[in-house]
């Protein structure tokens, strides 16, 4: 297992600023967040590229805070692969262990497995010039499992890749970590988060500001910040008020939102997920629900589907799917209903908006 414990680090303008982070074996975490987020300069100090200015970095029990990179039992993979022009396949894959006067039987061994498991053996005997993105990057991560690291760290794997090649190579990483990799997978794309991680951390400003379980982050966000990489777009200041006992809540427009009664009243901020909004010609009959009239405002496809923007007072930002947008015919300038439940409704407090 690692564990961080309030590390700091001044870089420059920049620091990180009390990262304390538990990882269990076998775990497969994303750290998630913007360029100069810090993400990069955390992993080079697990590496042991860089020395804490203080806190403690523990691997499995041992402090390793202060221990050399090559003692460290730690792999890492970086955004540009690192790969040598000069070698060939092999001789990438097998320059850590040579470099440590591992004997050449063995090494052809080890590297005729690992070559097996990444899918490259056919890639051996060639030059790593004319080789595609997905290659290069085979070769980079088998190059770094051959060490057998109790720890693998990616910083950006997939960022350079096509859609076909992110896809090939995430069955690459589950398969890993589903054999029994600890690894720690740094990006800035919420994507990668939601098809690879069980826990996710997001990072900004050199500080993980939530961290939890996917459904635990991007469903229960602290934050807009987070809110926005989990993909919500629709963000709403409210006013909350009891009336005779009554929860009233009020948009900066007037518009009046049924919300999950949470006992706090005053000024708070609304988040709500587009593909929690339903869109219908006829008024929906719904009880206790938000119906809501509005035109529409915008239609663009998305990953999803389509996603329409409706115009009731306030901007809202619904997503369907393909196979509902034609059975409902919607066109711009169409007068729609809009339906959704109090309890997709999040509600965060005005010190929550950044």
């Amino acid at each position: 297992m690692l564990k961080l414990t309030e590390i700091n680090k001044k870089l420059g303008d920049f620091a990180l600023s009390g990262i304390s982070l538990s990882i269990p074996e076998g775990q497969y975490y994303v750290l998630l967040g913007r360029s100069g987020a810090g993400k990069t300069q955390l992993l080079e100090l697990i590496a042991g590229l860089e020395k804490p200015d203080s806190g403690t970095i523990v691997l499995d029990g041992e402090d390793i805070t202060h221990r050399k990179i090559q003692e460290r039992k730690i792999g890492i993979v970086f955004q540009d692969y690192a790969i040598f022009p000069h070698l060939t396949v092999f001789g990438n894959i097998a320059y850590p262990l040579r470099s440590r006067k591992i004997d050449e039987q063995t090494i052809v061994k080890k590297v005729s497995d690992v070559a097996r498991q990444m899918n490259i053996s056919h890639l051996l005997s060639r030059t790593t010039e004319n080789l595609s993105g997905g290659e290069n990057q085979r070769i980079a991560l088998a190059r770094t499992l051959i060490t057998s690291p109790r720890l693998l760290l990616l910083d950006e794997p997939l960022s350079s890749l096509d859609a076909s090649l992110r896809d090939e190579m995430k069955r690459v990483l589950r398969q890993l970590n589903h054999e029994g990799q600890t690894i720690i997978h740094v990006t800035h794309d919420y994507s990668d988060a939601i098809s690879l991680a069980e826990r996710v951390g997001v990072i900004h400003n050199g500080r993980i500001i939530q961290e939890g379980s996917v459904d635990d982050v991007f469903n229960r966000p602290v934050n807009r910040f987070v809110a926005r990489y989990a993909g919500m777009k629709n963000f709403f200041r409210l006013r909350v008020m009891k009336e005779d006992g009554v929860v009233k809540a009020f948009t900066s427009n007037n518009l009046e939102l049924r919300i999950p009664e949470n006992g706090n009243t005053g000024d708070c901020l609304a988040v709500m997920k587009s593909r929690d909004i339903k869109l219908s010609h006829d008024k929906p009959s719904e009880t206790g629900h938000n119906i809501v009239k509005g035109k529409v405002d915008e239609i663009i496809r998305s990953e999803y589907g389509m996603e329409i923007s409706v115009s009731a007072g306030d901007l809202f930002h619904t997503e369907i799917s393909g196979r509902e947008f034609k059975e409902l015919g919607i066109k711009e300038k169409d007068e729609v209903w809009m339906c959704f439940p109090p309890e997709v409704i999040i509600i965060l407090g005005t010190g929550q908006a950044d």
